[in-house]
């Protein structure tokens, strides 16, 4: 690990491909011991009990992580709390058993660390075990990656590719199923809302996470009538594991970290999508010129949302 010092370089991505989590508990002890602030923000399991340093700071992804969205103001507001010094950030968002959207969504979030940490001096690991995890998955991670480490060293990805679209492009096209309900909205929400409430209702979804739904939607929906001169669609079916609701628009996002910084309370605009992401277990968003697609997640057996608290783990 000693050639993850810092060089200079304001932000440096890595990939971290390990094996055991011997070898994974190891690594975190050397960067606590190198002195910089640390954060580690890992998935719900075992390892979270085996880091034990007083100077890192754990976050369990248990909900924290189902989002990836929700983690990236958590790691920045991290960052603005040590001015000045450089930070080392160990996220391991991807685990078994996440779905396509879910992994398609933490490549995005990756792809905008750069963009949301500039100017700040920032090592920023991420976390995949190859043991656990599908071939395509690390495939995935060694392309999004310009840098690897494994087994203690460090080295350029020879499957790195330099992205040409823009962050919210990640992903491809969002295909429609079959038997989505579906209507057109130009002035009035209540049908959006009614519609939405009643696929939730429908499908089982508890009655909490259902007006978390209609609220979001509601959000969405309404920054389509105030930033475009048309209206939109909005879509809502049910999984066995989840409810979705797409909306569809004519508008065009420039922001791509829209949604995933905390915008300031007395800010015009960013709110929308920022609430979004917090009450939703996921948000897709595909924008261009030509229009916005954005889908939100919804699972069926989660009991309640909230960001956890971030702990501190001290020696035993």
């Amino acid at each position: 690990m000693s050639n993850q010092a810092a060089d200079g370089a304001a932000v440096r991505h890595v990939a971290w491909l390990y094996r055991t989590p011997e070898e994974f508990v190891a690594g975190v002890s050397e960067y606590a011991e190198a002195g910089d602030p640390v954060v580690v923000a890992l998935r719900p399991g075992p390892l979270l009990g085996r880091v034990r340093s007083d100077t890192v700071t754990v976050l369990d992804l248990a909900e924290l992580g189902r989002n990836p969205a929700r983690l990236m103001p958590v790691l920045r507001g991290f960052a603005d709390e040590h001015p000045g010094r450089r930070i080392r950030v160990l996220a391991e968002l991807a685990w078994p058993g996440r779905s396509a959207a879910e992994l398609g969504e933490i490549t995005r979030y990756e792809a905008m660390l750069e963009l949301a940490f500039a100017g700040v001096p920032v090592t920023i690991v991420c976390l995949y075990s190859e043991a656990e995890l599908a071939a395509s998955t690390i495939f995935a991670a060694r392309g999004a990656h310009r840098r690897l480490l494994r087994a203690g060293r460090e080295f350029d990805s020879a499957d790195f590719r330099a992205g040409t679209d823009g962050p919210s492009r990640i992903g491809g096209p969002l295909l429609l199923p079959l038997g989505a309900r579906s209507l057109a909205y130009e002035r009035d929400l209540r049908p959006v809302r009614a519609l939405v409430g009643a696929v939730a209702a429908q499908a089982g979804l508890s009655a909490d996470r259902r007006a978390d739904l209609v609220i979001a939607a509601s959000e969405v929906a309404a920054n389509t009538l105030k930033h475009t001169a048309g209206g939109g669609a909005v879509r809502v079916w049910a999984t066995d594991d989840e409810v979705l609701c797409q909306l569809e628009d004519s508008g065009h996002i420039t922001d791509p970290l829209a949604g995933y910084r905390r915008p300031a309370t007395d800010a015009a605009a960013g709110h929308g999508l920022w609430l979004v992401n917090q009450v939703c277990d996921l948000a897709e968003i595909r924008t261009g010129e030509t229009g916005t697609t954005i889908r939100l997640h919804m699972q069926r057996s989660v009991t309640g949302t909230g960001l956890p608290q971030v702990t501190h783990v001290t020696t035993a």
